[in-house]
């Protein structure tokens, strides 16, 4: 609900109230408010690309600034590019449709259902960013009712990284990028591969 409004500010452009956010929480959870406010900040962060920052000096209004480094991914589809490609690489290069329908929920994406920022999200991930080419989605060979899959698209390779992608995933879990050996290795190799490559 916190990230909701947030993200609703940002696209209103107007600073959000300390006070209407504290609305937001349950009066038991009052007290923790600096600790869910850090937790939709970093949320805010990771997904959207956003940072949260006081607008007065005595910090009892914020707005949200875009801070993403690389201005082609735009605002707000950059987060949900980045699950979306996490899950491909962890899967072994591609994932399937049930898969990433699933991973979308703990962005509050459902299939079928209208998001109030992205707007259709079957469009946006199938047909958008297919044509943007971020993603490839094609029907999974000899299956009966057919069954699609997605897969990384040739912008992503040379806009993004393994190891930016495990880097993401490390900061939405809080762990060390080198907790996944397998994906490490396979990321540091990449890395490798592409230092070495004539640009």
């Amino acid at each position: 609900m916190l990230v909701e409004c947030l993200l609703h500010q940002y696209i209103m452009k107007e600073p959000v109230k300390k006070a209407d956010m504290l609305k937001l929480v349950c009066k038991s959870c009052s007290k923790n408010f600096p600790e869910i406010l850090r937790r939709a900040s970093e949320h805010m962060d990771l997904f959207y690309g956003l940072q949260l920052k006081e607008v007065e000096p005595n910090g009892n209004s914020c707005t949200l600034v875009n801070n993403q480094d690389d201005i082609s991914w735009r605002f707000p589809v950059s987060g949900i590019l980045m699950l979306l490609l996490c899950v491909i690489f962890l899967n072994g290069k591609w994932a399937s449709e049930n898969l990433i329908w699933e991973s979308l929920k703990i962005m509050g994406i459902y299939d079928g259902k209208s998001h109030f920022i992205f707007g259709d999200p079957r469009k946006l991930i199938t047909q958008d960013l297919v044509q943007e080419k971020y993603l490839m989605y094609q029907q999974v060979s000899n299956s009966d009712p057919p069954h699609y899959e997605f897969l990384w698209g040739p912008k992503s390779y040379t806009e993004t990284s393994k190891m930016k992608i495990l880097e993401f995933l490390a900061k939405l879990n809080d762990k060390d990028p080198t907790a996944s050996s397998t994906h490490y290795k396979e990321a540091l190799e990449d890395e490798e591969e592409s230092s070495q490559s004539p640009s």
